[in-house]
């Protein structure tokens, strides 16, 4: 009965952290408004070491993440490394 218990916890314990992670935040976008949707606070997603390409003010405000870019690279419009970045 104690064996029972404890594998019938085990399995609740893996129900809940199996559905926790199917929740996450998608990995790959199909735009930029659907990025900024989940990054809502930040001007894009780019490389570590990163640096905006611009005559202007360089945008810093950026979520880091080597593997999050690789996956979005496709909408980085100026092959800055950084992309969805907002002007």
């Amino acid at each position: 009965m104690k064996l029972k218990l404890i594998a019938t916890a085990a399995v609740a314990v893996y129900a809940l952290v199996a559905g926790a992670s199917s929740v996450a935040a998608p990995n790959s976008f199909a735009n930029c408004t659907a990025m900024h949707k989940v990054y809502k606070y930040r001007h894009g997603i780019g490389k570590v070491g990163a640096h905006d390409k611009t005559t202007g003010v360089p945008v810093t405000n950026f979520y880091r993440s080597n593997r999050l870019y690789y996956l979005n690279r496709h909408l980085d419009r100026d092959k800055d490394a950084i992309a969805c970045e907002k002007r």
